[in-house]
């Protein structure tokens, strides 16, 4: 009668089959294994990591009966050694890319994997995230390095290989402790306590398991690495764009407030009556700003440095801008509205100081393309959306200043085509004055982009 047995199979890393080994299978022969044996494979075993292979070590016994509990204790002994398999799974073209991009921006990318450290530091190489003078790490090195040497040490590493949950926490702890927004990415539920400790924690939409989608404040539908970095792309261009709309209100705003002021200082009569202020603040301000959010990011969108969170957005080059061009737009109605008055009395005054008012500022918003570039380098049709707002702006403040009926409602008086001329000159102002200050590059602070 034949006697039944059953046969133990065993595959993981190299060092933990390794160590639960005593025999080989070569040449099909089982033999005790040797410390040369060992040599031999934990060489192939480095060749191949090196290579950014990941390495499984397989391994297998008989046994004649099943033991009474079946755990790693009983089973996972006196294995005879099979081989190596080594398997690669090649990073995404675009990942390159995006690590590159990302280091370009300011942003430092960090592997922590459960790989070998030697694959690991392989890939790594491979994708840039690597570079000559970075170190690598073990979970089983960090265990004994305490945790003030790893906050002081932590910017050295690159890469952490064979880490457990508890060191993933550790690492993103290490790395805030330098005042880092940090963001961490996982698939599994042994990511999920490093991604709530995380700043942001961005989960795996397809492969990633509800408690890690849970834990995360980002699920990324796609599992591409590149994503993250085109989605830190449209932050800064959203960021940039909010900005712009605030700096376009506010400078256009300081205009309107100083023309009054002044006006009312030297007793210089009325420039706008309520009405005219309100279409201002209702049609010419507000169409423009709102498609100044539609703006195209600009070249060097990612290759600034990170903004520091703790910082404002109201730095000394945004109170800059914002006052000299709310001064050049109240200056310049302040004149059109001291020719009117001189030439035709306070009707004809308001009358142009609205005009020159409304017209600038939507020649005003083309400069919010950059603060730094001239605004003849942006193409008019970048932001179609603005262009709309500008024409649609502009059509509805010609109405007011052309219609007999809209004329009377708003208490304006038909212009001449000299006063015209004046009023579109006036308005182009703002335009020269901003050129001006970015051909001078003293249109922005140092604590700036």
């Amino acid at each position: 009668m034949e006697t039944e047995s059953f046969r133990v199979h065993v595959k993981g890393g190299l060092d933990e089959v390794l160590d639960v080994c005593t025999h080989i299978l070569l040449d099909g022969k089982v033999r005790t294994i040797t410390l040369q044996d060992r040599d031999v494979i934990a060489g192939d075993n480095r060749r191949m990591a090196q290579g950014a292979l990941r390495v499984l070590a397989v391994a297998y016994k008989d046994i004649n009966t099943l033991p009474g509990t079946i755990d790693a204790s009983n089973v996972e002994k006196d294995l005879v050694f099979i081989g190596l398999l080594g398997m690669i799974d090649p990073a995404r073209p675009e990942v390159v890319e995006a690590v590159k991009k990302c280091r370009n921006a300011g942003i430092r990318p960090v592997m922590i994997t459960g790989d070998h450290k030697v694959t690991a530091m392989a890939i790594a190489g491979e994708i840039g995230i690597s570079l000559e003078g970075d170190k690598a790490v073990t979970g089983a090195e960090l265990e004994k390095i305490p945790d003030e040497e790893l906050y002081r040490d932590v910017r050295d590493y690159s890469v952490y290989a064979r880490v457990a949950p508890e060191h993933k926490v550790r690492i993103v702890q290490a790395w805030r402790s330098h005042g880092e927004i940090v963001a961490m990415t996982g698939d599994g539920v042994n990511d999920a306590p490093a991604l709530k400790q995380a700043d942001i924690g961005v989960s795996m939409g397809i492969v990633g398991t509800e408690v890690a989608k849970e834990a995360s404040d980002i699920i990324l539908t796609d599992d591409n690495f590149a994503t993250i970095v085109a989605a830190v792309e449209e932050g800064r261009r959203i960021y940039d764009n909010i900005l712009k709309a605030i700096q376009f209100l506010l400078s256009a705003n300081v205009g309107e407030v100083l023309l009054i002021f002044i006006a009312s200082v030297f007793n210089l009569g009325n420039p706008l009556s309520p009405i005219l202020i309100l279409w201002i603040n209702l049609v010419t301000d507000s169409l423009p700003a709102l498609a100044l959010s539609m703006d195209p990011a600009e070249k060097d969108i990612m290759t600034r440095r990170p903004r520091d969170p703790g910082k404002g957005f109201f730095t000394k080059g945004m109170i800059f801008r914002i006052s000299y061009q709310g001064i050049t737009i109240g200056l310049i109605s302040l004149a059109a509205y001291l020719v009117g008055f001189r030439d035709g009395g306070n009707a004809l005054g308001q009358t142009m100081a609205f005009a020159v008012l409304g017209f600038s500022q939507l020649f005003h918003v083309r400069n919010l393309h950059s603060n730094k570039r001239s605004s003849f380098r942006t193409g008019l049709l970048s932001n179609r959306s603005l262009v709309g707002a500008i024409l649609i702006s502009g059509m509805l403040l010609l109405t007011v200043l052309t219609l007999p009926g809209m004329m009377r409602i708003f208490g304006v008086v038909r212009m001449d085509t000299l006063h015209w001329f004046i009023t579109g000159a006036l308005s182009l102002v703002p335009i020269l004055v901003v050129e001006l200050m970015k051909w001078m590059k003293i249109n922005h602070s140092k604590d700036e982009y």
